[in-house]
């Protein structure tokens, strides 16, 4: 049973970065809720009743084509919000959201969100720019799949993960990675492998360790630093308008 007094709002940065009366006034709507692995919050086309912002779960953005392959392009953790397509005009997306990562997640209606985001203001502002940080991680997310080795985008997806969690370990098969890259699972078993041959990870019966993050970081391509660099960027400036 979840308990309020271990669990705060904002310990999803999204919230925390609001100003503190925009804060004051929505924290009376955020439900807290549990997300369990596998839980499917909105299909391709469905209209999500509630709008989530994670604090240690990890909801993952993916496409499925008609031959049942799939692909994650973004991810979204404690850094951010599920539910963009109701302040963007589309209303819904072709895009599944799933739950990559069981854990807890603030919840609101999707109303109530429309209406703060209408009347603008700081929370307006706030969600554009995070729409913004969103986009360019669909698109690096793109550009990193298409150029870089499937070795270079495992480091990637790691680190996005682990800087969405309070734990070094993940709970991850190469067959779920696999899916999430849009990858062989040979191709996942080759570059764990490469990664734990150099002390970096340790993998085990669908549990990730990782042993040496600075090898990590020393690994992965630029896509990682620019998606970083662009939330921390938008969420900084957001507090000068």
């Amino acid at each position: 049973m979840l308990s309020p007094l271990s669990h705060q709002p904002n310990q999803n940065h999204l919230l925390a970065a609001l100003p503190v009366a925009e804060f004051e006034r929505l924290k009376p709507h955020l439900e807290l809720v549990h997300l369990p692995l596998g839980d499917v919050l909105c299909e391709s086309g469905g209209r999500l009743s509630h709008v989530y912002f994670p604090t240690s779960a990890i909801i993952s953005l993916h496409y499925i084509l008609e031959n049942g392959a799939s692909s994650e392009i973004a991810g979204v953790g404690n850094e951010g919000m599920l539910g963009i397509s109701l302040f963007m005009g589309g209303d819904t997306t072709p895009s599944w959201a799933t739950v990559q990562t069981g854990g807890d997640s603030y919840r609101m209606k999707a109303a109530i969100m429309m209406q703060e985001f209408n009347s603008g203001g700081p929370v307006q502002r706030l969600l554009l720019r995070y729409a913004q940080a969103l986009i360019t991680q669909i698109s690096q997310t793109a550009v990193c799949n298409r150029h870089h080795t499937i070795e270079q985008q495992l480091c990637r997806w790691l680190l996005l993960t682990l800087d969405r969690l309070n734990s070094e370990e993940l709970i991850m098969t190469q067959e779920l990675i696999a899916s999430m890259l849009g990858v062989r699972r040979e191709g996942i078993t080759e570059a764990a492998g490469k990664l734990q041959q150099a002390g970096i990870i340790r993998y085990r019966r669908g549990h990730i360790t990782v042993l040496d993050r600075a090898g990590l970081t020393a690994h992965v391509c630029e896509c990682y630093d620019v998606v970083k660099k662009e939330f921390e960027r938008l969420f900084r400036d957001v507090q000068k308008y």
